[in-house]
């Protein structure tokens, strides 16, 4: 064995005390950590001939790369929506390192077993039957893939051929319909051969990011009786609008479509009663993409997703190997996503839903909600800033008062992001520049309030 591993195997219990003191040293200044650091330039170092050990790369981690990392996981990192790590969720992905299971075969481990567990409690947190099952994917990109995957298989059966063995020619022309697609929507429909000019952008409801339904009855009639796949929207990321979904799904009886749901954050107002009503008709939809790392404050890279078709989910993603086995009425998750191995990704989830329960997750959502209501509140009330909308769920999408251009917004983001106390994301909405932030972290509090908006303030 090399030197240093050996040194390493033998002092392992010693180094890994030390790097969760060092863990525990970064998490306790959270607080002080700048909450975004733009990016330096540094030369690329050459690979080591034999290594520091541990110790040494701890140091040097510790040392040339920490102090660039960004404060993300801290509750005034309002960019994008993402969330933190619960400390629950903290512990079960070190465990699912050093248990270092691949939960993709049933053949060696409970680790599957496991996964289904976790699969079935979300499936319930969300207000999904039985019909669905699921599986773990990296994040809502891959999400979104996997159902619109089953989907083109679901084309393929109503032509009436196999797209996961003729190929992707063998469909012909695919129309996707949607009002306010994610761009990742966009970049499955490119992984999958689909093309990005298969989706139609349906117009949305006046000042709305949801879908006009008579529009979107408008663009199913002309297709003339042929399917086709609707994406629906369960929280946009630049207002946290939601579309219809029972009144979509109910457009089935005269349409032939496929209805996969986008969720990836707004699947989490289920659990609070006042907003439960948004995602209403949610189990109604044949795949549902939902991103765990974010309102369900697990570790990168965490997301799950839900079918109702799992004969369909099989055939495409079936993998055909002797060794690992057939697919069976309870197929293993190597059947059912792309990759052959991976991490328990289900295990961070498993242990911060032990640990908080239904209750306690509920309560970071509604906590969150109250703080971006609280802040669109301030912001109202601020003549020098305008909302572009009201604030439906977690997101808060601003601009300033006089002109919003997009020099300007660039402008603020920057100064936001120098002064480390705040992170925001640029957008734009109806041709408006303007400003978004999305409350999903765990340790968000009121008392951050303050900071948040002296830091906007400060940047106008």
């Amino acid at each position: 064995m090399h030197e240093r591993l050996g040194d390493d195997l033998a002092r392992l219990p010693q180094l890994l005390e030390q790097t969760g003191r060092y863990a525990t040293d970064l998490l306790s200044g959270l607080e002080t950590r700048a909450v975004a650091v733009p990016p330096a330039p540094r030369a690329a170092r050459a690979l080591p001939q034999e290594g520091k050990g541990l110790a040494g790369a701890l140091e040097e981690f510790r040392r040339r790369w920490e102090p660039g990392f960004s404060g993300s996981a801290g509750p005034r990192y309002l960019g994008f929506v993402t969330g933190g790590a619960t400390p629950a969720s903290l512990a079960g992905d070190w465990l699912t390192s050093v248990l270092d299971q691949n939960p993709t075969s049933g053949l060696d481990s409970a680790a599957p077993d496991l996964e289904r567990e976790v699969v079935g409690w979300l499936r319930e947190l969300f207000g999904l039957g039985e019909a669905h099952s699921g599986a773990f994917v990296t994040g809502a990109t891959m999400s979104n893939m996997v159902g619109l995957a089953i989907a083109r298989e679901w084309l393929g059966e109503q032509a009436g051929v196999a797209v996961s063995d003729a190929g992707v020619g063998a469909l012909g022309p695919v129309t996707v319909l949607s009002g306010t697609p994610h761009s990742s929507v966009f970049k499955a429909l490119s992984m999958l051969g689909l093309g990005r000019n298969a989706l139609r952008p349906v117009p949305t409801q006046p000042g709305r990011e949801c879908v006009d339904l008579t529009e979107l009855e408008r663009a199913l009639t002309a297709l003339e009786g042929r399917p086709a796949v609707v994406v629906a929207n369960a929280g946009t990321v630049n207002t946290g609008d939601f579309d219809d979904l029972r009144a979509i799904a109910a457009l089935r009886e005269r349409h032939p479509f496929w209805l996969h749901v986008d969720a990836a954050f707004g699947a989490y107002a289920a659990l609070s009663p006042s907003h439960a009503h948004l995602v209403a008709g949610l189990d109604e939809a044949d795949s549902v993409c939902v991103d765990l790392h974010k309102w369900g404050n697990v570790p990168y890279d965490s997301a799950v997703q839900f079918t109702r078709r799992r004969d369909l989910q099989v055939r495409v993603f079936r993998n055909a190997a002797a060794y690992l086995g057939l697919p069976t009425d309870d197929p293993d998750f190597i059947h059912l996503t792309p990759e052959n191995s991976r991490r328990l990704r289900a295990l961070a989830a498993w242990f911060s839903l032990t640990a908080y329960g239904r209750a306690g997750h509920r309560e970071i959502v509604e906590r969150n909600i109250a703080a971006a209501r609280a802040l669109g509140d301030r912001l109202e009330a601020d003549p020098r800033w305008r909302l572009l909308a009201p604030v439906r769920l977690n997101v808060v999408c601003f601009t300033v008062a006089d002109g919003p251009t997009a020099d300007r917004i660039d402008r603020i983001v920057k100064t936001v992001a120098a002064g480390g106390d705040l992170f925001v994301t640029p957008t734009v909405l109806d041709g408006t520049w303007a400003l978004r932030a999305a409350f999903s972290n765990w340790r968000t509090t009121p008392d951050q309030l303050d900071r948040i908006v002296d830091a906007l303030d400060a940047a106008l």
